[in-house]
């Protein structure tokens, strides 16, 4: 089992910049994969980039250039920074970590923060 929390969330104003943090506890060594999710009210859950064992980072289009993924996998800790922060960025933003265990892959969500970009 992994335990994910998140912080950082909070109101920023068009054109800011924010710092998001994920904390893994538990079952660390397994994991392979921390990611940035967001979701709006009543939509499905976007997915915002990833990083993977390795250091390899990915990146969805719509954040791309803006937002900057860095892991310290000793410390079992991924930070999304955002910068140039748009209205349609707003949503609730979670963190993900995949584990595996042989041939078996497991998924544990954060309870979520709210980022908002408003004026």
């Amino acid at each position: 089992q992994v335990q994910v929390a998140e912080s950082g969330g909070g109101l920023v104003q068009p054109g800011g910049s924010l710092r998001l943090s994920c904390v893994a506890s538990g079952d660390t060594d397994s994991i392979y994969d921390m990611s940035w999710y967001r979701q709006v009210p009543d939509q499905t859950r976007e997915w915002v980039g990833s990083a993977r064992n390795g250091e390899v980072t990915n990146y969805a289009d719509s954040v791309k250039g803006r937002f900057t993924i860095s892991r310290d996998s000793a410390k079992n800790v991924v930070h999304l920074q955002m910068t140039n922060l748009k209205p349609e960025d707003t949503a609730v933003y979670y963190c993900h970590t995949r584990t595996e265990h042989g041939n078996m892959r497991n998924g544990y969500w954060g309870a979520g923060v709210q980022v908002t970009v408003s004026s």
